[in-house]
């Protein structure tokens, strides 16, 4: 099915609207992230990686400002032609800059999935090789307990993966395998 936009064109704008290598990387995780989760709940892959990779188009362009984040995607994406139903996912993973709260499971998996790899990569970062190999699903779920690490990561965020009918084990595992299968692209 046709999108809008494929995987080398979203990459694409998302190299031409991000500079910060580490935001990309982010992009990136969220992306494998999404693709992990539609292939666990027998959704789309494509389409939900499409929104893990395009989620934080903006990010650069309103200074990370949590009441326009979001917004400027939406209007860049629709320009694009990006699929509507992405769009709005992409829009929803702030519901800081809106009104509108998420109701579905697209955009539950979106707004956790993009989350919990903030976590993530924290408890790669103070493991003693840095290497997301090394990294195991309890220490996420541990991390996820200890509200001074990573203080910025919103955990009630994260736990909207029970919206999708996953305990926060089974969603770490399966976050966390996506983004070891990238851990090169991610230097982790």
């Amino acid at each position: 099915m046709s999108y809008g936009l494929n995987r080398e064109e979203a990459l694409a704008l998302v190299k031409e609207y991000i500079q910060n290598q580490n935001m990309i990387k982010h992009c990136l995780a969220s992306e494998a992230v999404m693709v992990a989760l539609a292939e666990r709940l027998g959704e789309d892959n494509e389409k939900w990686g499409l929104a893990g990779l395009l989620h934080d188009l903006d990010v650069e362009l309103v200074d990370a400002d949590l009441s326009k984040h979001g917004l400027e995607a939406e209007k860049i994406l629709r320009e694009k032609g990006l699929d509507e139903e992405i769009v709005h996912a992409i829009k929803l993973h702030n519901e800081k800059a809106h009104d509108e709260k998420r109701s579905e499971k697209f955009h539950y998996a979106l707004a956790a999935g993009e989350t919990i790899t903030g976590l993530i990569i924290a408890t790669t970062l103070v493991y003693p090789d840095k290497k997301i190999k090394s990294v195991k699903p309890k220490s996420i779920k541990k991390r996820m307990k200890e509200k001074a690490f990573a203080a910025s990561v919103n955990r009630d965020t994260i736990m909207e993966c029970e919206k999708l009918g996953m305990d926060i084990s089974e969603f770490a595992q399966i976050c966390l395998s996506a983004m070891q299968g990238i851990a090169d692209d991610l230097g982790l």
